[in-house]
């Protein structure tokens, strides 16, 4: 499958069965074989959830999600509340390496610290993307080791 009409219809596919997303508000542009996701979604989680499923298709070579998140103004978390939350979620996770911690501002959490691999880096914003009530997740990690 390499026709970008093809792929575009593939996504759209994709993000419908997929029982963890609402794809109603979510717009899927094809140039080539990059997959761009346009749109609202209305949890963190869901937005990750729409780019796991985008690579899912078969041909995507790219995969660049500018979903936003909006929650409803009462499911926001506090900031300290997002906080204290994301570094528990951290903490309890073994694949992410007690060099990372969060903070939160308006809604956003924002990780940072270093690990040795991507892999550690994509494990700490999955940990904390699972949470409930964040806006945005900012990923600043550092990865020390991959070349």
């Amino acid at each position: 499958m390499t026709k970008a009409r093809d792929i575009r219809a593939a996504v759209y596919e994709e993000l419908d069965v997929d029982p963890l997303i609402d794809p109603v508000d979510i717009v899927v542009e094809v140039l080539d074989r990059s997959v761009l996701l346009n749109g609202t979604v209305p949890s963190q989680a869901q937005r990750s959830q729409a780019t796991a499923a985008a690579w899912r298709v078969d041909g995507v070579t790219e995969v660049e999600n500018l979903l936003d998140v909006a929650l409803p103004a009462a499911d926001y978390g506090d900031d300290e509340t997002l906080m204290r939350l994301a570094n528990e979620a951290l903490a309890a996770n073994t694949a992410v390496p007690g060099t990372v911690t969060a903070t939160a501002r308006a809604g956003c959490v924002y990780l940072v610290g270093t690990v040795s691999e991507s892999a550690q880096r994509v494990a700490c914003e999955d940990t904390v993307a699972d949470l409930g009530g964040i806006l945005s997740i900012s990923n600043e990690i550092e990865v020390l080791g991959d070349a």
